[in-house]
């Protein structure tokens, strides 16, 4: 007989937890809040063609930056320009070529960046530095000093257009057209005042693109 109770007793212990379990859950709704953002962070390296007065001009970029909800970036951005002028300088009597560094903010808007192709629209601000150098010097990868006549500041405005190929959570592939907007730059004996000009580049984005689920669980009221 006490055998019984106990056996009894337990049976609605156990249906009472089932019970207060189901209660809690039904407290709950677990669901996708589109406006909970995903955020992302990322490196990223890319190369460029274009020209400068008709010239051929080669671009590097390094870059890092925070992806917000796949919809915006801002980040730190840099670049390095190698421009074959070869425009001759009377003080030296060599033909030199241009070349530029400069670094800033990029900020770039983003359309349908869940979607496998995005569409976006980038932007860059920032300054640095342009002059010329001898091309062979360059060519025989040489080091090379500068004075205060090789060197002028410049500031640099750089919009653009770019589709994104969305390859994994950890990778992303960039291609676009950006226009090259400067101050104006002077140097002695340079015929060249902006470095005004169109580029193509192409990119790789390297890092985590989606930091988790926008998934949480809220009370009902």
């Amino acid at each position: 007989m006490n055998h019984q109770k106990s056996i009894f007793l337990l049976f609605l212990f156990l249906s009472a937890l089932v019970l207060k379990a189901q209660d809690d859950d039904g407290n709950y709704i677990t669901f996708n809040d589109r406006r909970n953002v995903v955020h992302g962070v990322y490196l990223g390296i890319g190369l460029g063609y274009g020209e400068i007065e008709g010239e051929d001009t080669y671009i590097g970029s390094f870059k890092v930056a925070y992806v917000a909800n796949r919809q915006f970036e801002v980040g730190f951005l840099a670049k390095g320009l190698y421009s074959r002028q070869n425009i001759f300088n009377p003080r030296s009597g060599e033909n030199d070529d241009l070349f530029a560094g400069y670094a800033g903010f990029h900020l770039e808007p983003i359309l349908f960046g869940r979607s496998a192709v995005s569409l976006s629209f980038p932007l860059f601000i920032g300054g640095g530095a342009v002059g010329y150098v001898d091309r062979d010097t360059i060519d025989n990868e040489e080091d090379f000093d500068f004075d205060d006549d090789d060197l002028d500041a410049v500031f640099v405005l750089e919009p653009g257009v770019s589709a994104l190929f969305n390859i994994s959570r950890f990778v992303q592939i960039e291609a676009g057209v950006k226009y090259r907007f400067s101050s104006e730059i002077e140097l002695v004996d340079s015929p060249i005042d902006r470095i005004n000009g169109f580029s193509t580049e192409i990119g790789i984005k390297l890092g985590i693109f989606n930091m988790g689920r926008n998934r949480y669980k809220k009370q009902l009221d």
